[in-house]
């Protein structure tokens, strides 16, 4: 008795943590949505920053691998909570958002299921597109206070900054003052095109 009750418990635990797949084409929301970076400093701490301002779309097909996304990011929302570095990082020295206002993301190829997948995707930052291998999940679906039927993913990547002509080569006492690589946290939020959002 006492063993079937611990498989009953589980197997509502289960059902319960089963999330809902709702395929449909999404509109990025921009005020949920975040890209986000952490690079290496000083060689014994990071720095966490994020770009706010992110406009893409999200095709959840009803075969998970025949999905895509597309996205583009502004640079010049780079926000690190610090003025005099965001400043730095939009100069020639950085990202030079001048001459290359945006980076973007397109997709290539979804591997995997949707709680567990792998995304191959064209990252575009300054004047080199490179391909990006991201692990991510899609998080669920709910319909939001607003009556919009909402989706979410969370995704990470590596890329070295190098690699995408971002060159910077101060150095510190104890050696280079920022990392070479570079982790992306993406956390997005759709929602689905012709629901009540505009």
């Amino acid at each position: 008795m006492k063993k079937l009750f611990i498989f009953v418990l589980f197997l509502s635990f289960q059902v319960g943590a089963a999330v809902k797949y709702l395929p449909g084409e999404y509109k990025v929301d921009p005020d949920h949505t975040r890209v986000g970076f952490l690079i290496q400093h000083f060689m014994i701490s990071l720095v966490e920053g994020r770009f706010n301002d992110v406009k893409g779309t999200l095709v959840l097909a009803p075969k998970f691998t025949d999905s895509s996304v597309e996205a583009i990011v502004d640079i010049n929302s780079v926000d690190t909570a610090v003025k005099k570095r965001d400043e730095d990082l939009l100069s020639e020295r950085f990202f030079d958002a001048i001459k290359y206002p945006t980076m973007s993301l397109k997709s290539k190829k979804f591997k995997g299921k949707p709680e567990a997948f792998t995304l191959v995707a064209d990252l575009t930052i300054k004047d080199v597109t490179k391909e990006v291998t991201f692990k991510g999940a899609y998080t669920g679906e709910m319909s939001d206070p607003w009556g919009n039927d909402r989706v979410a993913i969370n995704m990470t990547a590596k890329i070295n900054r190098k690699d995408f002509h971002i060159n910077y080569n101060e150095k510190a006492s104890n050696g280079p003052a920022i990392g070479d690589e570079v982790t992306i946290i993406v956390r997005g939020d759709g929602v689905k095109k012709g629901s009540a959002a505009k």
